[in-house]
């Protein structure tokens, strides 16, 4: 037995609705704690499902051709430049597999995305995670810690759970001159999000140049396909091609590859959500600021909010209430919650309960 696994902590998903629902047997529940898209699926994408749903006596295309072909075309790559994995969690553990090996080190920043942690642990390798500063990576004190040994780097952007981002400025400097022994893994799940600001990151331009770059991206956020699982990663041929080699076969299903092609054509559908969620955030936000509570200006489809040491509590009432939102004493802030921008009226239900919530606890 591998004994060392005993100590790798235990990933635990927000609560589900059906399970809330049967616990408290509400009937109204809003569940504002995974970051999923609130709204359906473009119409075209449920139309794309139900006619692949025929064909899910047959197995899936291994190769994720068509895909494939449609993603080389947007982002001007090669074909091969490209891997798939059911969500861009598998193409985490993909990049540790292929790329990290014993007496080797993956580093990261805290609080980020768990998953990178997870990964390092369960493939018995060692991990440090620079603080934050500011809830910000700290790019420079990440790179002052690259020893010999670093061998992978982990770089959420935007940031999970901040709702921070890495500018362009920021990244440019981080990676002149990186030691050549180092690949850095950009997790961008929350991408479609940030990308049209002006100081993000344009990524492919360090793939393009030859770096030792790995990016994933993921269907689940911005398109709403998060129970499908299903997200890619691209970057220089030879680092991809070592991902694919540990990569199981048809691990993306039928019914995923369908969908996420139907859905890279409904742009105008996601465009809209796109800007109802950000028009939902930008009220919360406000809200937040009017009740005098501390939270990070977020540039994703979540916010963190600062509550204090009652943080447990309020999710506990929460809950009873019917709403479900993340605390995060698992990320190391154990006074904060995390909130998903839902759709308006769940928005409000929250805000109605976090003022109510207040004014009991005298606030």
């Amino acid at each position: 037995m591998r004994t060392y696994l005993l100590k790798v902590p235990t990933y635990k998903p927000g609560k589900p609705v059906e399970e809330l629902q049967r616990e408290l047997g509400l009937k109204k529940v809003s569940k504002l704690a995974s970051n999923e898209n609130p709204f359906p699926p473009a119409p075209k994408v449920v139309k794309a499902i139900s006619h692949a749903a025929k064909r899910v006596n047959r197995y899936p295309e291994g190769s994720v051709f068509y895909l494939r072909e449609r993603l080389s075309n947007m982002l001007g790559l090669d074909p091969g430049q490209l891997v798939f994995g059911n969500g861009s969690d598998e193409l985490i553990f993909f990049a540790v597999r292929s790329l990290v090996g014993p007496g080797d080190e993956v580093l990261t920043a805290t609080p980020t995305f768990l998953m990178y942690k997870i990964a390092a642990m369960v493939e018995g390798i060692r991990i440090r995670e620079i603080p934050m500063k500011d809830f910000r990576y700290d790019l420079m004190a990440i790179r002052a810690a690259i020893t010999d040994h670093t061998k992978l780097i982990f770089i959420a952007n935007p940031n999970n759970p901040t709702g921070s981002y890495v500018t362009k400025d920021e990244l440019d400097c981080f990676m002149n001159n990186l030691p050549e022994h180092v690949v850095v893994f950009f997790d961008e799940a929350y991408y479609e999000f940030a990308r049209e600001k002006e100081d993000y990151p344009d990524i492919l331009r360090s793939v393009n140049s030859g770096r030792q770059v790995l990016v994933a991206r993921t269907f689940s956020k911005y398109y709403g396909l998060a129970g499908l699982r299903i997200g890619y990663a691209f970057g220089r041929k030879d680092l991809i091609d070592l991902m694919a080699r540990v990569r199981e076969p048809f691990n993306v299903n039928l019914i995923a590859q369908e969908a996420a092609l139907a859905a890279l054509d409904s742009e105008a559908y996601y465009e809209k959500i796109f800007k109802i969620v950000s028009k939902e955030k930008m009220i919360l936000e406000r809200e937040l600021s009017r009740l005098g509570m501390e939270f990070i200006p977020s540039v994703t489809n979540f916010v963190l909010i600062h509550i204090g040491p009652q943080s447990q509590e309020l999710v506990d009432w929460l809950l009873h209430q019917g709403v479900i939102v993340r605390h995060m004493k698992a990320w190391g802030l154990p006074e904060y919650i995390r909130v998903t921008i839902g759709k308006p009226e769940e928005n409000k239900w929250f805000l109605r309960l976090l003022k109510k919530w207040l004014k009991e606890n005298g606030r």
